[in-house]
């Protein structure tokens, strides 16, 4: 039977707890939960967000009686996944009949502490409303991932990532202030300023860093054109999130090799965040779903049904300790494989041993092939090319053509071979075509790595 303390909602945390240093749980108790247990706790949460939402949320309560469901049919886990999922039209749509928000923001306008937002790439922006106590939670949550990742209060950690519309960043400055850290909160994004980055970091010697995978490439980049050793900044844990390449095994170790020091993985989506949905441990075995915070299925793309431990599909996760703006059974739209074998650090979280490795929106169809960028970059990083690359997809006459143009020095241009080794993993014939180094663009947050020049229907 779990204590009335942990079935408390809102949960409200004590500001001033902190393990101590040598202790390897943030919450030992909820970290090691027993299945039945943990499941016991997520319903009761359940059933105390969607409570919340059904009085608080015009937008919910429609949805859902639309598909036959009120609050007090919550029963079991299994019906909970009956519930309709949540696509990010709907927020848009939402937000654009009722501006600027939406109704599905339940806090009053009297508690809201940030307001974020999309850039609107792909459509029309998003806005997320975050109250005071959410952000306390949100804290709360980043620093138990983080603490389980191996920071403590005697780190220094260096946010390379842009503080404006992403919200990584945010979230982690939240996290490393709530665990008792040294923040450096450098941000990113401005020309020169990863130049600058190195030079900061030469002089304070953060042992942590956070940003995107792509952006710490950049920076071993830069160091390397001014005469630095990026082992010599004195980093000795780095934390991404924002796109899967901390979570592919190549890409992993070329970060590691150029830092020399121990990559974590972590992930969420714009509209879970600043809440780390999913994070690695120190073991390093997968990122830790952690159910308890964010309530994640993994389901098939097409049904939406949860899909059984080995197999593969798409995350839906629910909030269960927001109160200003609660995903209940968001969509994501990611691909990943989850599992329930036990990890070493001895927390009992699902996990998600190859990460996020892909989206289904992200995925090329060429020649009735299903092809993840994360594969390309996989084989290019495991094959020692270090450059920036391109995927180019064209068509000829009615048949479709991959070529991955690869910056790369005059000595690493072995066409042979790397045409085999992606023939290998992607299961067509891709070309290959090599560029002079520091030819293509670079990003300061996540990169553009697919240029699809085919005609649109």
């Amino acid at each position: 039977m779990i204590e009335p303390a942990l079935r408390a909602w809102p949960p409200r945390y004590d500001p001033a707890y902190r393990p101590a240093p040598e202790q390897a749980y943030w919450d030992r108790r909820r970290e090691t939960m027993s299945t039945d247990e943990r499941g016991e706790l997520i319903l009761a949460k359940l059933r105390a967000q969607i409570a919340w939402c059904w009085e608080r949320s015009p937008f919910y309560r429609e949805k859902w009686r639309r598909a036959g469901f009120e609050p007090g049919d919550l029963r079991t886990l299994e019906e909970f996944a009956l519930l309709p999922v949540l696509r990010k039209h709907e927020l848009r749509d939402e937000q654009a009949a009722h501006p600027p928000f939406g109704r599905y923001t339940c806090d009053e306008p009297a508690t809201w502490f940030h307001i974020h937002g999309t850039s609107g790439t792909t459509g029309k922006p998003t806005g997320f409303v975050i109250s005071r106590e959410d952000w306390s939670r949100i804290a709360e949550a980043q620093a138990r991932v983080m603490w389980a990742m191996g920071f403590r209060p005697s780190d220094t950690l260096f946010v390379a990532s842009i503080f404006s519309l992403y919200m990584g960043s945010w979230g982690a400055l939240a996290g490393g202030e709530r665990l008792g850290l040294t923040a450096f909160p450098f941000g990113a994004g401005i020309p020169g300023m990863t130049r600058q980055a190195l030079t900061w970091m030469r002089e304070v010697r953060p042992s942590g860093f956070y940003g995107t995978p792509s952006y710490a490439l950049r920076l071993a980049e830069v160091a390397a054109q001014e005469g630095i050793d990026p082992r010599e900044l004195g980093l000795r844990k780095m934390l991404f999130s924002g796109e899967p390449g901390a979570g592919i095994p190549a890409v992993k170790a070329q970060l590691e090799t150029a830092f020399g020091a121990r990559v974590f993985d972590s992930g969420s989506t714009a509209e879970m965040t600043p809440w780390i949905t999913d994070g690695e441990c120190a073991e390093r075995r997968g990122m830790h779903l952690w159910q308890d915070i964010v309530y994640a299925e993994v389901c098939d793309p097409r049904s939406l049904r949860a899909v059984p431990y080995g197999a593969e599909g798409t995350p839906v996760y629910t909030h269960l300790e927001r109160t200003s703006m609660p995903m209940i059974r968001f969509a994501a739209g990611d691909l990943t494989t989850w599992t329930d074998e036990p990890c070493p650090c001895g927390r009992t979280y699902p996990r998600l041993p190859r990460g996020i490795y892909g989206r289904i929106d992200d995925q090329l169809t060429i020649r009735g092939e299903n092809v993840f960028p994360s594969t390309i970059e996989e084989v290019l990083r495991r094959e020692g090319y270090a450059g920036e690359y391109r995927i180019v997809v064209t068509r000829e006459r009615a048949l479709d053509e991959l070529t991955v143009r690869v910056e790369t020095g005059a000595g690493g241009r072995d066409s042979a071979t790397l045409t085999s080794a992606l023939r290998a993993a992607v299961g067509l014939r891709c070309g290959v075509e090599f560029v002079d180094p520091g030819s293509l663009p670079r990003s300061e947050l996540k990169s553009h790595r697919v240029d699809d020049l085919r005609p649109r229907a």
